[in-house]
């Protein structure tokens, strides 16, 4: 057996680690200590919450503060780290721990769980994650539990940083789940609260490799430190679209969902659920309130999502970004898109191709699959919202979730696991392994428009 999976292509080892994990964590979820007294839930609903917490999603289909104990909520804790920072990234600090060797097989199952283009630095990315990841959920915990404290939330200071370490850890893996029953709702004024969130939102989103490029410009103390191309292509991508969905949410909703606000608060509303769209799912307002063209809005940002190598899940940043790029230089008479300075590679425009219509082929088939199993129940715009939620692993809902058939809620926890592992990883798990061909077939053209 252990010979089997050490022949096992990496990409298929990951795979089979995250379902273990999300059928682990359904089975502890099932089990009496894991419910509130008098609560219960049934295996499906209890894979999807898995399936949610592990993809860091965070739609679901009970109350999490109604049915989960303390307990409980623990492992969605434990659920939350091993979907967001990684299961190699979780390996790495067990074979560190322990001063274990880190092999190839071991370097190239990080390479594709993180998304990397090659094995050089994994260990020391690995390490930074880690670390990065316990200091920042510690100092954030800290603010939160004594802020919910002092403004007197909560009665005392343990219950405080409980509450702190949860919406801590489920904002920073852009998990989105909360213990306050209905999301953000009760701080739709507290602006430390929003403000700290989106911090958190934001950092988790913007991709490990980032983070590590930031760490080197500011504290490196390199005089001549340049960003790499990713880094400034995600920067930027990152600004465009934060800035795009607040104009835009602020636009349609100044005199519907956020009529009443006061200016400052219609403008922190707006850049809140930008940032909370790309895949963390905490809301500031009721998303079933919001207009037709909103939900659209907010469906197009959960399909892009998050960066490459990060907590969230979508199409990517960079992937949208380079088929912008293409189409400028099409538009142009130009062969390859460049930016900074850089051409772009032709293998990387054609995966960006690749990769967006994929997605599109998932969105387009869950909304199919859930308008058949779901008839004359909701609108197709409710439905695209749920499923761009599940495959952008946000979890922002307009309320159906619940309410959905079993079959539809099974389509949603496989659109939600594709999301997580990514579709760099899921076409992995088709190409590992085979042979590049050696036969080249002579060219040919074709009437293309």
């Amino acid at each position: 057996m252990l010979n089997k999976l050490q022949k096992m292509p990496a990409s298929r080892l990951i795979v089979i680690a995250y379902l273990i994990g999300i059928f682990l964590i359904a089975i502890l979820l099932k089990l009496p200590i894991s419910l509130k007294a008098g609560a219960t839930i049934s295996f499906v609903d209890a894979l999807f919450t898995s399936a949610s917490a592990v993809s860091v999603t965070g739609l679901t289909t009970v109350g999490i503060n109604e049915t989960l104990s303390s307990f409980g909520v623990g492992v969605l804790i434990v659920a939350f780290q091993f979907g967001g920072i990684g299961v190699m990234t979780l390996g790495s600090f067990y074979w560190l721990l322990f001063g274990q060797e880190i092999g190839l097989l071991q370097r190239k199952m990080i390479m594709i769980d993180q998304n990397r283009n090659n094995l050089s630095g994994l260990v020391q990315l690995m390490k930074l994650v880690l670390g990065f990841t316990l200091i920042l959920e510690a100092i954030s915990t800290l603010a939160f539990g004594l802020y919910f404290y002092f403004t007197g939330e909560y009665g005392s200071i343990w219950s405080a940083l409980y509450y702190g370490m949860f919406h801590t850890i489920s904002a920073f893996t852009n998990a989105g789940f909360d213990l306050f029953g209905n999301s953000l709702l009760n701080y739709s004024s507290d602006y430390f609260v929003q403000a700290l969130t989106m911090f958190l939102i934001v950092l988790g989103g913007i991709g490990f490799p980032v983070l590590a490029e930031l760490r080197e410009y500011f504290w490196g103390g390199h005089k001549n430190f340049r960003f790499s191309l990713f880094t400034k292509l995600t920067l930027v991508t990152t600004s465009v679209l934060l800035l795009f969905g607040t104009i835009g949410f602020w636009l349609m909703e100044r005199t519907h969902a956020l009529a009443g606000m006061s200016w400052h608060g219609k403008i922190l509303t707006a850049l809140f659920t930008s940032v909370t769209s790309r895949s963390a799912g905490l809301t500031t307002i009721d998303m079933s309130t919001i207009t037709e063209a909103s939900l659209l809005l907010v469906s197009i940002l959960m399909f892009i999502g998050a960066s490459p190598s990060s907590m969230g899940g979508g199409v990517r940043t960079t992937t949208v970004a380079v088929i912008v790029l293409a189409l400028i230089a099409y538009a142009r008479g130009e062969k390859e898109p460049k930016v900074f300075g850089r051409m772009i590679s032709q293998e990387d425009s054609l995966k960006s191709f690749v990769f967006f219509l994929t997605g599109i082929a998932l969105l387009l088939g869950g909304i199919f699959i859930l308008l058949i199993a779901e008839p004359n129940r909701w609108g197709v715009s409710a439905i695209l919202f749920e499923v761009a939620s599940a495959f952008g692993t946000c979890g922002l809902s307009t309320g159906i979730t619940a309410d959905l058939g079993t079959f539809s809620k099974i389509s949603l926890i496989v659109l939600m696991f594709i999301g997580r592992i990514g579709l760099f990883l899921f076409y992995s798990l088709f190409t590992n392994g085979k042979k590049k061909p050696l036969i080249r077939f002579p060219e040919e053209k074709l009437i293309i428009g």
